[in-house]
């Protein structure tokens, strides 16, 4: 008997669904969105088991990846495209995705997403991060420059090198609040 798989993904629970090639329900569970529960839950069918389909979704990508590691085959399907198959359906749970999508994998009727290597991944990651500290270094300059033209002290077109020197410069003279909240914020930019 050949079996097929829908796993219906969250970040904490996934729902899944066992089908046979006629369709029928064999078995439908929940584990925790981790590969080795999943495939503990698996276990049985294992050598049953033609295909295990996911759809695409934050931690998709991660799930086929491990999953394939422990010999499992396994396809992350195109979220849109499901959604139209499985439209007819009159209650949308994670136990009814799961078992649309196990009979969506039985038929055939997906189209596979493509999965990022762990490479592309990780320089995405550092790519994101990147813009992520410069926009809030920035933010922060920005927020001094507004603070100190507030009491008429103005930083000017200054290089972000000499960016510090020029803030502590026009801030020598000012109260010590501006003084300290000058000194915090840059700080904050340094950090």
């Amino acid at each position: 008997m050949t079996l097929y798989v829908g796993l219906d993904a969250s970040l904490n629970e996934t729902a899944i669904c066992v089908v046979d090639q006629d369709g029928q329900v064999i078995r439908e569970q929940k584990a925790a969105s981790e590969p080795d529960a999943i495939a503990a839950a698996l276990l049985p069918f294992r050598p049953q088991l033609r295909l295990l389909g996911v759809e695409a979704c934050a931690i998709g990508g991660w799930l086929q990846a491990e999953l394939t590691k422990l010999g499992f085959e396994i396809v992350v399907i195109e979220t849109h495209h499901t959604h139209v198959s499985l439209s007819t359906m009159r209650n949308k749970t994670d136990r009814n995705d799961a078992r649309g999508i196990a009979q969506l994998m039985r038929l055939g009727w997906f189209k596979v997403v493509h999965v990022k290597s762990a490479e592309a991944q990780h320089m995405r990651s550092i790519l994101g991060v990147r813009k992520l500290i410069v926009r809030k270094l920035v933010d922060t300059e920005n927020e001094i420059r507004g603070m100190l033209r507030g009491f008429g002290l103005k930083v000017g077109p200054i290089s972000r090198g000499n960016f510090a020197g020029r803030v502590c410069h026009l801030t020598e003279d000012a109260d010590v609040v501006i003084q300290e909240l000058a000194i915090r914020l840059l700080a904050v930019r340094d950090a």
